[in-house]
């Protein structure tokens, strides 16, 4: 390679997915709004064959990401409310 040449396009190159930010910097409203279009993308047919895969593996991802956040939120709540309790007239 002379430095000159390109590399090959990865499968998805160009697609929302490969330029889409990486899953820990999103928050939980931008993971499902993405998700969103991506499923409208995939209902609507308008996702290339080429780039479906790209597309399943990032919605894969973002279904990861608001699955943590919402065990993370879950544990914050119960641990509020149990400080609560513990803070309750006997």
């Amino acid at each position: 390679m002379n430095g000159r040449e390109r590399e090959p396009e990865r499968p998805g190159a160009g697609s929302s997915a490969a330029d889409a930010p990486a899953p820990a910097e999103v928050s939980f409203n931008e993971a499902l709004a993405e998700l969103e279009a991506i499923l409208g993308r995939i209902e609507r047919d308008d996702v290339d064959l080429d780039r479906l895969a790209a597309e399943l593996g990032r919605a894969a991802e973002l279904l990861e990401v608001c699955r943590r956040k919402i065990r993370k939120a879950e544990l914050e709540v119960s641990h509020i409310v149990d400080r609560l309790g513990d803070h309750e007239p006997r």
